[in-house]
């Protein structure tokens, strides 16, 4: 006998069935916004702790610099660390200075009027070695010292003064693109080293000299 199994037809999707399919997508679709929406805030607190760690970074860094007196032209350095050497420093390549004028000095016209301001110089009766002194020299400080040193030379011809003009850049940090322009310039470079200063003079460098115009 052979025995007759009888299949129930397959059921086809209900209208219930595919509502619920919906639903559970929607649903689904919610949660996966809200977890971006969670990723995007803890993001966003990430982002805001790092900001806050740089600029506290940024105040701490200032309020050093300030303590160790680094500012863009630091004259208490000029006359606590550049002047004291700086001197003998030049009298070992044969100037022989006997007078160094630190913390500021400024060059007046005939009415009083400031042409330029200096923040070291030293003299003698052949020589005026012009130092600006900065933290941390830029190209715009040679261009800015150049000029300087033009507006001087003019206002010793004036006067009569035939002394032969020199300038020096001194810094603290000295980046290598500016020393190198400095030089090319034909300004001495001045450095810090630990609590004294040194005069880079590389092979074959001459210092360029503004002289008396006749």
């Amino acid at each position: 006998m052979v025995e007759v199994i009888q299949r129930q037809p397959q059921r086809g999707l209900t209208f219930d069935d595919v509502w619920t399919a919906q639903k559970e997508a929607r649903l689904q679709f919610q949660e996966f916004l809200e977890s971006q929406k969670e990723t995007r805030l803890e993001n966003d607190l990430q982002l805001n702790k790092i900001k806050e760690i740089v600029e506290q970074n940024a105040r701490q860094i200032k309020a050093l610099n300030e303590q160790m007196g680094l500012h863009s032209s630091f004259g208490e350095l000029a006359e606590h660390l550049v002047a004291p050497g700086i001197a003998k420093k030049f009298n070992s390549l044969g100037y022989h200075f006997d007078e160094v004028s630190p913390g500021g000095k400024q060059i007046l016209d005939e009415q009083g009027k400031v042409l330029t301001e200096i923040d070291l110089l030293l003299e003698n009766t052949q020589y005026s070695v012009v130092v600006e002194v900065k933290t941390r020299p830029k190209k715009t400080d040679i261009d800015h010292h150049l000029k300087r040193l033009e507006i001087l030379r003019k206002h010793m011809d004036k006067h009569n003064d035939k002394r032969i003009v020199i300038g020096a850049i001194a810094g603290a940090v000295f980046p290598h693109q500016v020393r190198e322009a400095a030089i090319e310039a034909g300004l001495y470079v001045i450095v810090q080293s630990g609590d004294t200063v040194n005069i880079e003079i590389p092979k074959g460098f001459t210092p360029r000299k503004w002289a008396w115009q006749h």
